[in-house]
């Protein structure tokens, strides 16, 4: 029973749903204001996406006509679960070395449904343009996925022996020195960090969206809370993307004296990092991000598992 409710309290609050949620939103903050000021803007106080989720909570949840209810409402709703999972799973491990055989299996498959839910809702909406939405987002996950899990792969690889386990890796990079300090990991974290920026339709990958061209394609007819499980999904996503690269190659999370500055540091280095691309690039067409996924992203991310695996 006890463990029952620590498992319970673990997903809810800390390091779960509200603990994610809560910094997810302020990472979205400091990306708005870094946003505004590149624009010569001042930006939005830091309470500003906390009003907005509330504001959305209290909202009237509009259904198109000719909408499937159970799947468009429901979709969004996996993806906010999957990504809680998440986050729950790499705090685990980083804090309390918790962990299972396939952690980085069920992390690769639970980073996809946020992606796949929006396909599924937007598909449901029977909104021709939110298909349109859909449809690109299927095709950007083809794109990235690949490079995503060679990148990963060679994490794996440079541990020995090889394991799938959070623990394992944290483990080696504690008796060993951080992955970063490999060329193979060095050219992991690039592909990585440049999947990461899909994964979350960051520009210049915000295609499946396109506010100018789609009207906000896959999230066109959502409204009220559902819209709001939407943006908090993208906002903890935001947050457990970095955690997960942190844990990876960057000898994962320190709560103590310098090592939590130094972890804060990390964190927001891979933020910054993410928002300067945003920032100063153009959307491209869906068929150029598929190109660039497929062509010399994948090259990279196969060029680094090579080096990894010949001991770089």
């Amino acid at each position: 029973m006890a463990s029952t409710l620590n498992m319970f309290i673990y997903f809810l609050i800390f390091p779960g749903l509200l603990f994610t949620a809560v910094v997810g939103l302020l990472t979205t903050w400091v990306d708005r204001k870094v946003s505004a000021r590149v624009q010569w803007r001042v930006g939005p106080p830091w309470y500003q996406p906390f009003a907005d989720i509330l504001k959305l909570l209290g909202k009237e949840i509009v259904i198109p006509e000719g909408a499937k209810r159970t799947g468009f409402l429901l979709a969004p709703m996996a993806g906010l679960a999957a990504v809680t999972v998440v986050s729950m799973m790499l705090w685990l491990a980083n804090m309390q070395g918790v962990g299972f055989v396939g952690d980085l299996i069920a992390v690769i498959y639970l980073l996809t449904i946020p992606s796949i839910g929006m396909i599924i809702g937007a598909s449901a909406s029977s909104n021709p343009l939110a298909s349109v939405g859909a449809s690109r987002e299927m095709k950007l996950i083809l794109a990235y996925e690949l490079p995503f899990v060679i990148a990963i792969f060679t994490a794996v690889s440079k541990v020995s022996p090889m394991s799938l386990k959070l623990e394992a890796i944290l483990e080696h990079q504690a008796a060993n020195g951080v992955l970063l300090g490999h060329p193979s990991c060095i050219i992991a974290f690039i592909v990585a960090v440049l999947c990461m920026q899909a994964k979350l339709t960051y520009p210049p990958f915000d295609i499946p969206e396109a506010e100018t061209e789609l009207m906000d394609g896959t999230h066109m007819e959502y409204s009220g809370p559902i819209l709001g499980v939407v943006k908090l999904t993208q906002a903890m996503m935001l947050f457990t993307l970095p955690v997960l690269f942190i844990t990876l190659f960057w000898g994962g999370l320190q709560f103590t004296g310098w090592g939590l500055l130094y972890t804060i540091v990390k964190y927001v280095l891979i933020v910054t990092i993410a928002i300067l691309i945003k920032n100063t690039n153009p959307r491209v067409r869906i068929d150029q991000a598929v190109r660039f996924f497929w062509g010399p992203v994948t090259v990279l991310a196969i060029i680094g598992i090579i080096l990894a695996l010949a001991g770089l």
